[in-house]
């Protein structure tokens, strides 16, 4: 599931990230890797995404968030 279709408050796990690698590296380098857990924070109609991603906050707009594949973690 795209992690864009995910609603605030959601804590999901992240299973790979589609597109080009330039993406990739610049996702990863955001810490943004395989199996990492996360919430998202914010999700606006217009505006990017927020994630709180190991205690830090990351704005990733929607067209780079429907390149993330996730999994929700059940509470």
């Amino acid at each position: 599931m795209a992690l864009v279709q995910m609603g605030c408050g959601q804590i999901v796990k992240l299973n790979q990230i589609a597109g080009s690698d330039k993406l990739k590296k610049k996702l990863e380098d955001m810490g943004l890797t395989t199996g990492v857990e996360f919430t998202t924070v914010m999700r606006t109609r217009r505006g990017p995404m927020v994630i709180e991603l190991r205690g830090t906050r990351l704005a990733i707009s929607k067209e780079v968030a429907s390149y993330i594949d996730v999994t929700p973690i059940q509470n």
